[in-house]
């Protein structure tokens, strides 16, 4: 192995002049764009060089024509001009501020989308197929190309203390702002509501609907939820595909999913309907699970969802907004399960169960069971074992494009169970599998201030994430009195210590 000796110091030196040549050639493309270079065939001296290029390498400067007075470059290589796309891609002002240092920041998770060129022959190869791209959250604001007209209001079940929220913005929407509501028959049929004659003023002109059995694609507008986070879930349950703006107030326990406090409901949905509001695109699972009893097959079967997540040969396919848990249900025996991802057998997971969770559902169970906190603007799935016989068995992240599929092993002692954001319960039998990946169809959950205020509010408020007790300042002085000496501060400085 070669010592520092046996290094060649010109040679060191030529990399880090060509290094610094490479991030100082924009100086000359404030004005004019240059005719060259390769930093290998050129060396670039400007007047803030700060001596770190000799005299000799001064002396070997030009100064070309199309160079500003302010610098001096060697542009020449080997005697041609590099080509026009080049120059166009090097020296475009985006480069420069990004080399100068001065790339304006943005309060985004997700940085700008990635540089597409290696150096001067490798690109990412164009595909029409991509499933993603990404885009800076704090860009998605809401947005009406006409103005709505019916909204949807959900509101928590067996709780009286929604119930005069709900009256006031059903009345509010219908009256101030002539929109059609919607509701659920079975909200009607709660006997504490219909004792409120404020209730019985507006009730004929409420527009219902059948969870299970009528189809609301296309027909609303607008949500709003009152509650805790299960009426956003039962939001995303109603939409199997195209999801309507969702505003969920917080009337229930947890609220982690729901940023707007109803005290001034007026004034905030007002804001939303006149389009200025931020956006959080929260990815949806796509969930499938393939019986081995049918005849087709299906991993060319096609997706034919409906209201009721079922396809036409009674296997499942539904769209989830946290998670879909897979665990061993009521046998005492381990849960034994195949992973794969892609078609590539990743691992078998021995223990009480796996979770595939969103990043919206990686604070929700996926969390419980030790697993980090995603944004929800980052697109990937979250893969997280329930209580592995593994201590190395660790929770993964995985990107949002691929197809992970769940099936139970040959030589598992017992079936396995699979639920769905807490709902549709069902056995996973031998043969069966469970193929989940990321919805094309996102929940568009507004803000109340922005993406990443309202996400770390939440952690703060309803996890208290990062929350214990301050540890108290050290006060030189008492520590100086507690160690014993009878010196004052005064004498021990006075005595240079």
């Amino acid at each position: 192995m070669a010592c520092l000796s046996d290094i060649d110091l010109a040679t060191l030196h030529k990399t880090r002049l060509e290094e610094k040549i490479k991030y100082k050639l924009s100086w000359c493309a404030q004005r004019r764009p240059l005719l060259v270079t390769h930093p290998r065939d050129a060396i670039r001296v400007t007047k803030q060089t700060n001596g770190d290029v000799n005299q000799s390498d001064m002396e070997k400067c030009e100064r070309p024509r199309d160079c500003d007075s302010r610098t001096h470059d060697v542009i020449r290589k080997n005697g041609n001009e590099v080509d026009n796309e080049f120059r166009k891609d090097y020296f475009t002002s985006s480069t420069r501020r990004r080399r100068s240092g001065t790339w304006p920041r943005t309060r985004s998770l997700n940085a700008p989308s990635p540089f597409q060129q290696f150096g001067p022959c490798g690109r990412i190869m164009k595909n029409s197929a991509m499933v993603m791209q990404i885009q800076d959250p704090a860009s998605q604001r809401l947005t009406w190309y006409k103005p709505p007209l019916a909204v949807l209001v959900i509101k928590k079940v067996r709780d009286s203390t929604v119930l005069p929220p709900f009256v006031q913005l059903v009345e509010w929407l219908i009256q101030e702002k002539n929109m059609v509501v919607w509701v659920e028959v079975a909200v009607l049929e709660d006997p504490l509501l219909l004792e409120d004659k404020r209730f019985h003023k507006i009730k004929d002109k409420l527009v219902t609907f059948k969870d299970g059995k009528d189809d609301l694609t296309d027909r609303i507008d607008f949500i709003v939820c009152l509650g805790g986070d299960g009426t956003l879930l039962y939001a995303s349950l109603l939409f199997q595909k195209s999801v309507p703006p969702v505003m969920a107030f917080h009337l229930g326990s947890l609220g982690f999913l729901t940023p707007f406090q109803f005290d001034n409901f007026q004034e905030q949905v007002t804001n939303v309907l006149e389009g200025h509001a931020a956006l959080t695109l929260r990815s949806r699972l796509r969930c499938m699970i393939a019986r081995k009893s049918a005849t087709m097959d299906y991993d060319y079967l096609p997706m034919l969802e409906n209201i009721h997540g079922s396809t036409r040969d009674g296997s499942t396919n539904i769209l989830v907004l946290n998670e879909v848990v897979i665990d061993r249900g009521p046998s005492p025996y381990l849960s034994n399960i195949d992973l794969f991802l892609d078609g590539k057998h990743i691992t078998s997971v021995q223990g009480d169960g796996l979770i595939v969770s969103t990043p919206t559902g990686s604070t929700a169970y996926a969390v419980a069971a030790g697993a980090s906190m995603i944004h929800p603007s980052v697109p990937a799935i979250m893969v997280t074992p329930i209580c592995p016989h593994s201590l190395s068995f660790r929770p993964i992240v995985v990107p949002a494009g691929v197809e992970l599929k769940i099936s139970i092993s040959p030589d598992s002692r017992n079936t396995a169970w699979v639920s769905f954001d807490g709902r549709n319960r069902q056995e996973l039998l031998h043969g069966d599998s469970l193929r989940v990946t990321t919805s094309i169809y996102p929940v568009p959950s507004i803000c109340a201030q922005d993406q990443i205020s309202d996400w770390f509010d939440s952690l703060a408020e309803c996890l208290h994430w990062n929350v214990r007790k301050r540890q108290k300042c050290l006060d030189e002085l008492s520590d100086l009195t507690g160690s014993g000496s009878e010196d004052t501060l005064d004498e021990l400085v006075a005595d240079g210590h």
